[in-house]
Parts: C-alpha cells; sequence; structure tokens
C-alpha cells in the first residue's frame, strides 16, 4: 500500500529560548527534523510532506536538504496538530494508501514502529506506550483490542488517570479518511484549537476500526527545552555507542565518544578516549582513532591511525595504512596508501602520494587572502620539517625538500630543493649582546 509521510514542523519552541526554530536545534550533530525525516524515509514513502511555520524558510531549507524531493507546506497560523495536518491535503489530492503522522520534535521513532503503523489493518491506528510515570500525558481508553477514545489528563477521572497507556501523538490512518476526519474536529476547547488526539473517538463513531500499535516510551521523547535537548542527545549517544560495540567496534571509553546521526565506524575499529566524531564521518573496519581526536566530513580508510589530537576537516580522504599524528589538521586533501603526517602540520586543498612523508612543522600555505590553491606531494616524497609548501605548487614523486624551506616553484620527481637564508656566525656576539642587556636593566632598575 502507498505510503505518505506527513512531519508536523511548525513550531516555534517557546521554552527553547531561541529564535531557531525549534526542530531545527541539533541532536547529535544534525537537526532533530532530520532525524525525523530519516526515520520515515525507512517508510520508502511516495510523498513527504513538511508542515513548516514558524521560520518556515529555514524549515523548508533543512528539510529540502535531507530530501530534495519533500514537498514543503506553510501552517500561517498554529491552531493545533489538526490544523496544522489539514495543511497537507492539497499535497496529498488523490493520494490513496496510508498516511502516518509524526513529529518534527519527536526524534527517536524507530523505523520498524512506523512501519508498524503503516501496516496496521485498522482504518485509524494511534501509536501508544506505557509509561513508567504517566504524569499528565493523554490516556488511551481501550475498549478490548480497540481505541475508544484519547482522554486529556485533565479531564479524565481518577479511574482513567490511573491507567499508564498513553498517547504519543503519532498517528496513521487512510490517507483519504484522514482529511475527511479532520473535516469534523472542532476547535471547541479551552484552547480553541483543533487536533488530531479527536480523530480516534470521530472514527468510532462512523464505525471505524481504531487500534493501537505500542512502542518503548524513549522511542517517544518530545523535546520543548534545552534541558530536554541535552538529555535526547544524551539518549542517543548510549544508543548509538552501544549499538558500535554490538558491531565489533571497540570504544576504550564509551561515555567519552561522541557521535553525529550520520557517523559509520567498521568493525575492529579503535576508537580511543575523548574522541568527536562531527556530521559526515565514515571509519573503516581496522583503523585506529586516537585520543582527543576532531572528525568531521571525512573518510578514514582500513588500518589507518589518527591521532591524538588529530582535527580531520571536511575533504579529509586518508587511504589504507595512512599515519595522521598529534596536532595535525588536514582539509580537503587526500592521503594516498601508507602516506604519513606524524607531527604539528597543516596539510590543506593538497593531495599527498604514497608512503610519502610530510615532516614537522610543514604547512601547506594554500589561501592568497581571495583563493585557494593545490598542493601536490608525489609518491614517495620526503618533504623536510618546517617546510612551507606556498601553493600551487607540486613536489614530485621521490623529490626531496630541505627543512625549513620555503618552497614556491615545482619541484622535478628525484630532486632536492632547498630554499635557505645563508647561516651567519658571529664569535662571542651572544655573551656581548646578553652583557648589554644586563648593563641596560641595571639602569632601569637605578632609575625607578
Amino acid at each position: 500500500m502507498p505510503v505518505s509521510l506527513i512531519i508536523l514542523a511548525a513550531g516555534k519552541g517557546t521554552r527553547m529560548n531561541s529564535d531557531l526554530p525549534k526542530v531545527l536545534h541539533p541532536v547529535a550533530g544534525a537537526p532533530m527534523l532530520h532525524h525525523a525525516m530519516r526515520a520515515g524515509a525507512a517508510l520508502n514513502p511516495d510523498h513527504t510532506v513538511v508542515v513548516a511555520g514558524y521560520s518556515a524558510e529555514a524549515v523548508a531549507g533543512a528539510a529540502v536538504g535531507f530530501d530534495p524531493t519533500v514537498k514543503v507546506v506553510v501552517q500561517d497560523e498554529q491552531l493545533g496538530t489538526g490544523h496544522a495536518t489539514l495543511m497537507a491535503r492539497e499535497a496529498l489530492s488523490g493520494i490513496e494508501g496510508v498516511a502516518v503522522v509524526i513529529f518534527g520534535d519527536t526524534p527517536f521513532v524507530q523505523p520498524e514502529t512506523l512501519q508498524a503503523m503503516a501496516d496496521s489493518a485498522s482504518d485509524v491506528t494511534v501509536l501508544g506506550f506505557q509509561a513508567d510515570d504517566p504524569a499528565r500525558y493523554g490516556r488511551l481508553v481501550m475498549d478490548g483490542d480497540q481505541l475508544e477514545r484519547i482522554v486529556e489528563y485533565k479531564d479524565a477521572t481518577e479511574g482513567e488517570r490511573a491507567l499508564t497507556l498513553c498517547n504519543s501523538g503519532v498517528l496513521a490512518a487512510r490517507t483519504p479518511l484522514l482529511f475527511d476526519l479532520l473535516d469534523a474536529v472542532t476547535d471547541d476547547n479551552a484552547q480553541g484549537e483543533y487536533y488530531l488526539t479527536d480523530l480516534p473517538a470521530l472514527a468510532r463513531a462512523r464505525g471505524l476500526s481504531v487500534g493501537v500499535v505500542q512502542c518503548n516510551e524513549a522511542e517517544t521523547l518530545g523535546i520543548n527545552s534545552r534541558a530536554e535537548l541535552a538529555a535526547a542527545d544524551a539518549l542517543f549517544q548510549n544508543t548509538a555507542r552501544a549499538a558500535l560495540m554490538e558491531d565489533g567496534v571497540t570504544l576504550s571509553a564509551p561515555e567519552t565518544v561522541f557521535l553525529s546521526l550520520d557517523t559509520v565506524i567498521g568493525r575492529d575499529a579503535l576508537i580511543e578516549p575523548n574522541v568527536v566524531f562531527g556530521p559526515g564521518v565514515t571509519v573503516e573496519s581496522g583503523a585506529t582513532i586516537r585520543a582527543f581526536s576532531h572528525l568531521e566530513g571525512c573518510h578514514v580508510s582500513c588500518d589507518a591511525i589518527v591521532g591524538p589530537y588529530a582535527r580531520l576537516r571536511p575533504g579529509a580522504e586518508l587511504a589504507e595504512n595512512v599515519r595522521v599524528g598529534n596536532f595535525v589538521e588536514i582539509k580537503n586533501a587526500t592521503l594516498d596508501p601508507g602516506a604519513k603526517v606524524n607531527h604539528l602540520s597543516y596539510i590543506g586543498d593538497a593531495s599527498v602520494g604514497a608512503a610519502a612523508n610530510v615532516g614537522a612543522g610543514t604547512i601547506t600555505c594554500n589561501y592568497d587572502g581571495v583563493m585557494k590553491h593545490r598542493t601536490e606531494i608525489g609518491a614517495g616524497a620526503f618533504i623536510g620539517s618546517n617546510t612551507m609548501l606556498v601553493a600551487p605548487v607540486s613536489v614530485g614523486d621521490e623529490a626531496m625538500t630541505g627543512s625549513g624551506s620555503v618552497i614556491t616553484s615545482d619541484v622535478e620527481a628525484g630532486a632536492l630543493a632547498l630554499s635557505r637564508a645563508p647561516q651567519i656566525e658571529k664569535p662571542g656576539m651572544a655573551r656581548k649582546f646578553m652583557d648589554m642587556l644586563r648593563i641596560k636593566k641595571a639602569k632601569q632598575s637605578r632609575g625607578s
């Protein structure tokens, strides 16, 4: 059956105390909207509609950036979840199948849970959970295996408040039926808003079936404040770390490793303490990421070693058996198999050939104040310590540069390039100079 996905993302999130729309606040390096879209994408929906409202342009940009095929509609006035869902009517006009409605600020609903919603045989299906502390959640009042109604805490009797089966807000229904039922929803309530929670009772009044799919409570976690945002990130990290270790990745101090939504790490990789993975990182099997390294937008191949205290920036591509050592930064550069950059170096907008060795303190001078330029280092080349490579420049295969050189012209294969000022030595001058300084200091002290 065709599936349509509706993601409600119109709210400002007042309790966030932020100009940024709530759904764009990041969890694990990605907007929570992306988490919801990623979970929904597992349904292979024929249509995805994001309902934006506050700062709609920014929300639309984030949505389309994740999935260029998504349709974004705008709820100009926020009048409740039912009203927000109605905004998707035109985008889904004439569409059959089932529509699944989820929330952009509920990032942890699992794909298998949404699949169960989409596969339900009921006319309307609600996602519920058994709450450890039901607090003020809406309760699901059951009639056998059918949902009779959703009752809000403030309207519930003592007996209904004793129920622990609670409403997540996520709902699925046959697409035409969803909008037909929404037409019958009224704003006859204290808030004067239109609510999705009215749909089960309306469906039952028509003799339709209303089922419940249950999930783990953690999947329903909504985020409304900075404290809840931090708690959500902690939950993601713990879950993701456990999944990596289950898949054969060694985390020597898991609680100190921080992952992004899209981090990929292969089996038998070793991640030492205090490593941060920004978005867009893939680490292949057998690689080692040593302590206090920061990686973002990069690819580390099998058996490479990175760090400690290394930084890989977007565009860094490390091939097999590459070595990137302490206090080395790599940006938009490829390092071919066996290349080494072991100490205190910056390699940006460059390529480093197989088995090349880049000495300590080497810098590719890639920026002229307006444009970036590339440096090419050949296979087997040896770059002496403290070499400045002023791009655009190339160093040929098996060539060498002398330590302390400033290389401004191409170096042919097999050549040795030196660029140093001559050393001048003046016998006894150091002692004379220090004596002069001491006399000067003594005069200043007497004067004060």
